[in-house]
């Protein structure tokens, strides 16, 4: 018998012992236990340790947590990760975490990042990688930070000058006027009867002392205030570019630059809104999510420059048939979100079947390519569910169901298909 086959036979001997049903899975563990005890290298437990090894430190905590040893849970601990289509969105997240900055200084390093995590998506799962973004998130929001508190510095100078110049201006007039006040009184106090010559000469040697004196102070005044002119120009300017910045900062942050629709985390924001709204005052609105199909065929054929264009376009119908009142996003890469208030059910179903009916009767232009597209959607009524929350959630699942169905679909939550 050779060893091999004595592990085999110890193997479900144990299995007995212990009352253990020797499936695979059971079997499998065990032989590469004795196997280990015995140094005897068997390929197919070695092949399980290599596979280990490639996993992620946080899936080998969770690997040694739970006692994973065979192939079968491995996969089960496989099936938890990001699905490769979700991964392009992950990627696009992140790149708009990384930008804007107000530090310009940055943009080269964060444009550069940006590049590598979207030409590959998938490097975001890497150690190093994840290293470089928190390294460059953390530098983002520190000179962002530092940048700002010069700003405000700049402008509490300007307070300060302009506080300076305004008190010396002040403490020279009343220098000048005591001076001319006391001149006036002796003016007053001389009886021109009495007076000599002498006196009077006398007298206006002090006016014109006066006169001078007060002619170098305002001119010291008028130059300090010139010099003073320039500096607040210049920290105005400073005010300016600051706020230029900030707005658009705020601006990118709440509309996606591409489509100029909502970002996700404007969409957030509002939506909080429109749900008070609801339970408040019971105003019904339905919950869409569109996605665009093929999206990834379109950027291989056409390349990312068509795809921007297929985005902006489809932007472009959604944003011609949705109201004012309304909210319209992009929730991520080609990925749209609309919440739509509605009095009667219809209403809802005819705003799908517009849009539908303009994107499947049209091709989309980008240079001299007419390029078709299709999308698919899942929709709820909020009225149907106790929380937003598990609105949105059922929202994600129709859709996900209408592209697994053969997408160009809108299934809505009570069956129907546009």
């Amino acid at each position: 018998m050779t060893s091999i086959e004595k592990i085999a036979a110890k193997t479900l001997e144990v299995l007995k012992e212990r009352n253990v049903q020797p499936t695979p899975n059971e079997y499998n563990k065990e032989f590469c236990n004795l196997a280990k005890e015995q140094n005897e290298k068997i390929e197919e437990c070695n092949l399980f340790k290599n596979l280990v090894s490639k996993l992620t430190p946080q899936e080998r905590d969770e690997l040694n947590a739970n006692d994973i040893q065979t192939f079968e849970e491995l996969i089960a601990l496989l099936l938890k990760r990001v699905h490769i289509n979700n991964v392009s969105t992950l990627a696009s997240i992140i790149k708009q975490a990384l930008s804007p900055s107000i530090n310009i200084h940055l943009d080269e390093q964060l444009t550069n990042f940006s590049i590598k995590i979207g030409d590959s998506p998938e490097l975001i799962f890497e150690e190093d990688i994840q290293k470089e973004m928190q390294k460059l998130l953390e530098k983002r929001f520190t000179t962002d930070q530092t940048l700002l508190k010069e700003k405000t510095a700049d402008i509490a100078k300007l307070v300060t000058l302009m506080g300076k110049h305004l008190k010396e201006a002040i403490n020279s007039n009343q220098n000048s006027s005591i001076n001319v006040t006391s001149i006036k009184d002796e003016l007053t106090s001389i009886d021109l009867e009495d007076s000599n010559i002498s006196e009077l000469v006398t007298l206006q040697n002090k006016l014109i002392n006066a006169a001078s004196s007060i002619e170098t102070e305002m001119n010291e005044v008028n130059k300090k205030l010139s010099s003073g002119e320039n500096h607040v120009k210049d920290l105005e300017n400073k005010v300016q570019n600051l706020e230029s910045q900030l707005k658009k900062a705020k601006e990118e942050a709440i509309i996606d630059h591409l489509t100029g629709l909502l970002t996700r985390r404007a969409y957030d924001t509002e939506i909080k809104t429109i749900d008070k709204n609801f339970e408040r005052e019971n105003i019904q609105y339905a919950i869409v999510f569109f996605d665009l199909d093929h999206f990834k065929d379109i950027n291989d054929t056409y390349g990312h420059e068509g795809g921007d264009t297929v985005l902006k376009t489809f932007s472009k119908i959604l944003k011609s048939q949705t109201r004012e009142n309304d909210i319209l996003a992009r929730y991520g890469g080609e990925e749209f979100v609309a919440t739509v208030e509605y009095k009667l059910r219809r209403e809802v179903l005819q705003y799908l079947k517009r849009i539908k009916n303009i994107v499947n009767e049209n091709s989309f232009n980008y240079k001299n390519n007419k390029i078709k597209v299709t999308f698919s959607a899942g929709v709820v009524l909020r009225n149907d569910h106790k929380t937003y929350h598990d609105a949105i959630q059922k929202a994600d699942i129709l859709l996900y169901q209408a592209k697994n169905d053969g997408r160009n679909k809108i299934i809505l939550e009570d069956g129907l298909v546009i």
